[in-house]
């Protein structure tokens, strides 16, 4: 078996264990693997191969010579895209979205587990002095205009790992990187899929709602509601063909999720990806506790998430040393790309 089957191969195998975990948890509480309206599968699989498409086809040009022709760029993409790379890139994203399918599944049974949401804020109120951290965010950042930002500071993060795992591998220079990025990517669900089980949790907005009767109404509310509701209705009847849950705090994914991407950017040296990535990383921590997603202590434990997802990623698939930096980077080809660009304007 060539490398690249070996690296494929050894992380379908920590997928497929991670199915197994899956198949048994669900043996247990009785309820099928669901898919409500292919939010978390079938419709991701279409989504992908878009997004992937479309990074291939930007990656084309980036790396293309001027001027463009479709003759050249047709070239350049067949050069660096030949059947195996492609299958192995196809591999490797289904890989991804298998794990994100069975997480979800995981967490919508996690609800029937009992919350300890009332020992995280016991843990958060001895960090902060007695103090509720987001009161004290509250306090410091205001309930107006603050909440409106960060509002669309935290929604921005589905849109932000839609593009960001098919980039892991539609971007990467060697198939190497590629396998390292999405290993971590699979291992941060699957550890944060842990976390839940180990402390199940509902978030603060729940467990002290009246710290967050300030901020204005917005989606932020609304979601909150539906998750709750979404629990109750699992909860009341469990075998119901269309309930499925989507609640869970500790450990906050938010914040280890876009650390793993942060992760990529830092793998594949690209400098300025990297500073933006780690800006977004510091409000989207401030916003999951301001708006009443999570607890403080969620934050570090979504950090060290991220952490261990980095360092079992690349073991997993026996990778060892991220990406050189090189002429052919997406930061410098992007660089060409714009300057190209202002010369020709």
């Amino acid at each position: 078996m060539s490398p690249d089957g070996r690296r494929a191969a050894r992380l379908w195998a920590v997928v497929l264990v991670f199915a197994g975990v899956g198949v048994a948890r669900s043996v247990q509480v009785g309820i099928p693997f669901r898919d409500p309206g292919g939010d978390f599968l079938a419709r991701r699989i279409v989504i992908t191969t878009g997004v992937f498409a479309a990074l291939v086809l930007l990656d084309g040009l980036l790396r293309t010579p001027r001027p463009w022709t479709r003759a050249a760029l047709t070239a350049t993409v067949r050069d660096r895209w030949p059947p195996r790379r492609l299958a192995l890139a196809a591999s490797a994203l289904l890989a991804y979205l298998v794990t994100y399918f069975v997480y979800h599944n995981l967490k919508s049974w996690d609800v029937l587990n009992a919350p300890r949401d009332a020992m995280l804020l016991r843990w958060d109120r001895a960090l902060f002095a007695g103090h509720s951290p987001a009161v004290l965010l509250h306090d410091l950042l205001g309930t107006h205009v603050a909440a409106w930002v960060l509002m669309i500071w935290y929604e921005a993060f589905p849109a932000l790992v839609v593009v960001a795992f098919p980039a892991a591998v539609a971007l990467a220079r060697r198939t190497r990187d590629a396998y390292a990025g999405i290993a971590a990517l699979v291992w941060v669900w699957i550890l944060g899929t842990a976390t839940y089980y180990a402390i199940p949790s509902l978030g603060p907005f729940h467990a002290a709602p009246e710290e967050f009767a300030g901020l204005p109404h917005t989606m932020i509310q609304d979601t909150q509601a539906h998750y709750l509701a979404q629990r109750d209705a699992l909860l009341a009847h469990p075998h119901g063909p269309d309930v499925f849950a989507q609640i869970s705090a500790f450990a906050s994914l938010h914040v280890g999720v876009t650390a793993t991407i942060l992760g990529l950017a830092w793998w594949h040296r690209m400098r300025r990806t990297t500073i933006a990535l780690t800006v977004f990383l510091a409000g989207t921590m401030v916003a999951t506790v301001y708006l009443g997603w999570h607890f403080a202590v969620d934050v570090p434990a979504g950090l060290a998430i991220a952490a261990a997802a980095w360092w079992l990623g690349p073991r997993t698939v026996g990778v060892r040393r991220p990406a050189a930096a090189t002429a052919h980077s997406p930061d410098a080809a992007s660089t060409r790309l714009s300057r190209s660009l202002r010369r020709s304007t």
